[in-house]
């Protein structure tokens, strides 16, 4: 029994069919490429962050020992002062109990200096402690925030490979069905655009791939469904919206 005929109505639909089910496959790559690509953001986010809190936890710990250091110097002093007065005790003349008085004088000026140091540092580490602590509890919830979206990464990708594998073989299938002419015509359209679309409806008096106008009397040639019509901007192949409504006027009949 011969093969019959497909009407161009009945090309359009199959056509139609085959953008709806490659635009599916479309949008599941957009998915995925954009899941992993959150999952590698947060990821250099939170290397960043490690960075960034170990800097600081350097930088507190420098302070905190320089602070021990200015601590040093004022025991230093102070032992110091003890011992050039009972030195005093035992001076000759005025000019080695001046000579006390003056190094004296010095080791004060020294525990000054010191103890305004100890203030700056303290300050200084109170605010890094600060900047240190929201640091790490922004990168405590990166972490989490990573945890999360790697489970739910791995839960759409197992989700969306059965989806695609199911959907590739509906669009083999459905391209089996097609004309090898307006299938390379399909294809070559197709890999000309980036968002895939190479047979679209007329939305609003316009085309759907590239929104130019489409002249009253292309609209109800492409609604006649008498031969296959392309955009003239665009290359895109155009149908009306009730192309899939093609054959199921005569079945419900």
């Amino acid at each position: 029994m011969a093969k019959k005929e497909l009407t161009i109505a009945e090309k359009l639909k199959q056509l139609y069919q085959l953008q709806l089910i490659d635009s599916e496959i479309d949008e599941i790559a957009i998915l995925k490429g954009e899941l992993p690509m959150e999952v590698d953001d947060l990821e250099d986010e939170i290397a960043g962050l490690e960075t960034r809190v170990n800097r600081l936890q350097n930088n507190v710990n420098d302070l905190e020992s320089e602070s021990s250091r200015h601590n040093a110097n004022i025991k230093e002093a102070e032992n110091l002062i003890l011992r050039y007065e009972k030195q005093m005790d035992n001076v000759k003349n005025n000019r080695e109990y001046d000579a006390l008085q003056k190094e004296i004088e010095l080791q004060r000026l020294e525990i000054q200096l010191s103890e305004k140091k100890i203030r700056e540092t303290r300050a200084a580490t109170g605010n890094k402690e600060e900047t240190l602590k929201a640091a790490q509890e922004r990168l405590d919830q990166k972490k989490v925030d990573l945890e999360a979206k790697k489970v739910e990464l791995e839960k759409i990708i197992e989700k969306t490979n059965k989806e695609e594998d199911k959907l590739r073989k509906k669009s083999e299938s459905a391209r089996k069905n097609i004309e090898d002419r307006l299938l390379r015509s399909y294809i070559k359209v197709r890999e000309s655009y980036r968002n895939g679309l190479a047979v679209v409806t007329v939305e609003r008096d316009s085309c759907g791939g590239c929104f130019n106008k489409i002249p009253p009397q292309v609209q109800l040639e492409i609604g006649l469904r008498k031969k296959v019509i392309a955009c003239e901007h665009c290359g895109r192949v155009l149908v009306d919206d009730q192309i899939l409504q093609v054959g199921e006027e005569a079945t419900a009949e």
